[in-house]
């Protein structure tokens, strides 16, 4: 019989975090990121030249639709970005934040509770 440990526990929870996460992150950019960047090029916009294999751009893209607002300096258009989100995209930008966040902090739990 298998003990449940706190440490199997951890583990358990942190393998459940990254897929949770690898879900939301394949879902916001197949569903979302294209979208907004279809209708970006509708109107003549380019993603960013920085950006063009590593894909940083579609967590700017998440973090700018939670946040509902233009910021005063940013590496994508934030002002597009909000025009062409919409309610699913949304959903999906709070989905891969949140899950994102919970990834690390389970993740800083157990490098300092069980790192040798």
């Amino acid at each position: 019989m298998i003990e449940i440990t706190t440490e199997l526990l951890f583990a358990i929870i942190f393998a459940l975090s990254i897929f949770v996460a690898g879900i939301a992150t394949f879902c916001f950019i197949r569903i979302s990121g294209k979208h907004i960047e279809r209708e970006m090029k509708k109107e003549g916009k380019v993603p960013p030249g920085w950006d063009s294999t590593m894909g940083f751009r579609y967590g700017l893209y998440a973090i700018t639709i939670v946040r509902n607002s233009i910021g005063p300096m940013s590496f994508v258009d934030d002002e597009a970005v909000l025009r062409h989100a919409r309610k699913k995209d949304r959903f999906l930008a709070l989905f891969l934040v949140i899950s994102t966040i919970v990834l690390m902090v389970v993740g800083c739990l157990v490098y300092f509770l069980y790192a040798s």
